[in-house]
């Protein structure tokens, strides 16, 4: 589990393509203080498993399911990457829950500036639309995001200076893809409506009153 929170921005450092598969090896130095193989680490927003580490970078191995539903395809060696470690028992819960599972790719379209912040607009596929809602979270690319506004399968997100520095979003070119994961609750709100007895597919104040959701 991941808070959305990026503790570091990483850089690509080689890629290994074996059959539809990858190794990736990745620069970092903040992250590897405690890190160790086997130890979980959000790769702009998946979850990796650590293979091998060193002094300066760490590998994991992409499996080809990943490198078909993520962004991981399109990666090149010098690429920034986001990068957070698995939350422990101790950590501060600053983002929203992260499960590192990537729903879908999304894409880059332009940024607004609004003075102290920016607006980042971005489209979505239906799959992950259907989960997006008005002033919910979104995860893009690993980062714990707001959506500001929603309109069809397009989205915007408010992202101030200190985000932005802290994060790969501040190389974003029209054009490019990112990976977003819906906020989980919204998919178990789903299952449980799908499986009620007396569900009728739409979700509403008064069903959700009725079943303790609010």
């Amino acid at each position: 589990m991941f808070t959305g929170i990026i503790e570091e921005i990483g850089t690509v450092r080689s890629i290994e393509k074996i059959a539809q598969g990858a190794v990736i090896s990745i620069n970092c130095s903040r992250i590897l203080d405690d890190l160790n193989i086997g130890d979980s680490v959000a790769v702009n927003g998946a979850c990796q498993t650590v293979v091998k580490h060193g002094s300066d970078s760490f590998d994991v191995e992409a499996s080809p399911e990943t490198m078909n539903l993520t962004t991981f395809k399109y990666f090149r060696e010098s690429d920034k990457v986001n990068l957070e470690r698995a939350m422990s028992s101790q950590s501060r819960f600053g983002g929203h829950m992260v499960t590192g599972h990537v729903d879908g790719i999304g894409e880059f379209r332009e940024k607004v500036n609004q003075g102290i912040a920016d607006l980042y607009y971005f489209s979505a596929p239906n799959d992950v639309v259907k989960y997006m809602v008005y002033k919910g979270s979104i995860t893009i690319n690993g980062i714990s995001l707001t959506i500001a506004s929603l309109q069809e399968n397009i989205f915007s997100i408010s992202v101030i200076s200190q985000t932005e520095k802290s994060t790969n979003l501040m190389y974003l070119k029209p054009g490019d893809k990112v990976n977003l994961e819906s906020d989980i609750i919204a998919k178990y709100v789903e299952k449980f409506v799908s499986k009620s007895d007396n569900a009728t597919g739409n979700i509403n104040v008064n069903y959700l009153e009725q079943n303790g959701f609010i």
